[in-house]
């Protein structure tokens, strides 16, 4: 079997989605997740972006043991310098630069000849390589350049020290047949093609990324670039979960396999989901809601004789499991991490008390307790942060007559309680008025999502909440509890605690 080798670039690309935005303690999670997943390499920021971004790709990079950590670098010395100072701590860092080579970039983007891209494609990977062995170059645009001319920037890199070449599909222009076709040319012409590894990094805008990717594969790649659920830039990128399955079911076709560990792949998908903010599509291939479910009775008869008769997975393949413990307000401790440490929570022996605490308040609301359950009050214990302001009470007073009252009181960072009262047209517009109050700054709500984690009456809602701030910045917030407009009230408030976060690092930043 060919070994293909998974780039994650999740907390890279994946970032670029509109609307989303990590912080450190959600990307290292993140990161350590993508670990327990066997990525082979994950892309961990644009270190030149940001202090913030420098300090994310820094700590990943020494968290990280099981893991190449790469930082993303134009062709520009500071940008290189600066990845080297982040990942050079971590086991095996690598670093990524890149440059324009197609005519449009050239001309409208970079302002710059054929032979001026030569040359700094030749300085920059040279440059590079002074830091690390595995440099890893991309021409940005790959499939709108001309061949002849992508072979000459690709000759260069490798010249130069390129361990990597990575031929992006940036707008997601081509197809399986043409890319298919442009990996078989390259591996004619480029002298070296089996001395270095070839990967692939394809967007999705015309729904063709994971179709491309596999076709890369059947031509000569051995890496593919990827990330969760396939978010990233405007209609996304290759879906990590749909590549790795796919050569899984289909290895008698390609005759390939990564180091993915399957099982993991719904759990990753769930954090990542929750952290970006971005829902899964029910009908999302490999860990959508319906992937495993049958309506169709003729699909349900074939299904009860036989399950392979309609499913080509098994949902247990990738961490999607039909049974589970069931808790509730009698459970102990003992089976509480039990379960929980099942699904991947191992906790620290000082936290325990706060979540069982918390375990026994959602217990007092729902006869049983989910996984989705333990993995949502999980996620809402992330950020029990004493960064965060955090809300202490909520109280709303409802008349369908007039206007909403309400009254809220939050608990400061710095361990102060403050409480306000407001009216808004409708309850949550109401609590949002009061927290704009106490928090000393007008924002703008530009998205607003709930959705319920659990079927039935007794389901936690979980809303997602961006808010727009004066400056252009946006930052998402997400609450959970049994009550929606705690919930509400809670990712409203984690959204301006990230506001307050930033804008005193960039303050403590203009001062130093």
């Amino acid at each position: 079997m060919k070994k293909i080798q998974i780039f994650d670039t999740t907390l890279r690309d994946g970032e670029q989605t509109a609307g989303v935005s990590f912080n450190l303690q959600e990307k290292v999670q993140m990161a350590q997740q993508l670990e327990k997943l066997g990525v082979d390499v994950m892309e961990a920021g644009f270190p030149i972006a940001s202090p913030g971004d420098f300090e994310c790709v820094r700590t990943i990079a020494q968290t990280v043991k099981n893991s190449s950590v790469t930082g993303l670098a134009r062709c520009v010395e500071a940008d290189i310098q600066r990845a080297y100072d982040a990942v050079k701590v971590g086991v095996s860092p690598q670093i990524h630069t890149f440059l324009a080579t197609s005519p449009i970039h050239r001309e409208f983007k970079l302002k710059m000849s054929q032979a001026e891209v030569l040359a700094s494609i030749e300085h920059h990977v040279r440059y590079a390589k002074q830091f690390v062995d595995m440099v890893q170059f991309s021409p940005e645009d790959a499939t709108r350049t001309e061949p002849e001319f992508l072979v000459r920037a690709i000759q260069t890199a490798i010249n130069a020290g390129a361990r990597v070449i990575n031929v992006p599909d940036t707008v997601g222009f081509t197809n399986p047949k043409e890319f298919g076709e442009l990996f078989a040319y390259l591996r004619t012409e480029v002298q070296g093609f089996e001395d270095v590894i070839f990967s692939s990094h394809c967007h999705d805008d015309l729904g063709m990324s994971v179709a491309n990717s596999l076709a890369a594969i059947e031509n000569g790649a051995s890496r593919i670039e990827c990330t969760i659920n396939g978010i990233g830039e405007r209609a996304g990128n290759t879906a990590l979960e749909e590549i790795a399955v796919a050569l899984h079911i289909r290895k008698d076709h390609y005759q390939a396999e990564t180091n993915i560990v399957l099982n993991q792949l719904k759990q990753t998908s769930d954090l990542v989901s929750r952290m970006s903010g971005m829902a899964v599509p029910r009908n999302k291939a490999i860990i959508g809601g319906n992937a495993y479910a049958h309506q169709s009775g003729i699909h349900q008869d074939g299904f009860l004789k036989n399950p392979s008769t309609y499913e080509i997975i098994t949902p247990e393949l990738v961490g999607v499991s039909k049974s589970s413990l069931v808790l509730g307000k009698l459970s102990g401790r003992h089976a509480l991490f039990t379960r929980l440490e099942e699904i991947g929570f191992l906790i620290e022996p000082a936290e325990q008390s706060a979540i069982f605490s918390r375990f026994k308040q959602l217990a007092d609301v729902k006869k049983e307790v989910s996984d989705e359950d333990l993995r949502a009050m999980m996620s809402g214990h992330l950020y029990q942060d004493e960064d965060f302001c955090q809300l202490k009470s909520l109280d709303v007073h409802y008349n369908s007559a007039t206007q909403q009252l309400a009254e809220v009181t939050i608990t400061t960072e710095t361990g102060v309680d403050i409480k306000g009262s407001a009216t808004g047209a409708g309850s949550i517009e109401a609590v949002y008025n009061v927290i704009d109050q106490l928090m000393g700054e007008e924002v703008t709500l530009t998205d607003y999502r709930i959705q319920s984690i659990t079927p039935g009456m007794d389901a936690q809602a979980e809303v997602h909440a961006l808010i727009s701030a004066t400056d252009g910045s946006t930052y998402h917030g997400v609450g959970i509890d049994h009550d929606v407009l705690n919930a509400s009230a809670r990712a409203y408030l984690q959204a301006f605690s990230k506001r307050r976060i930033a804008t005193k690092k960039s303050k403590s930043e203009v001062e130093a």
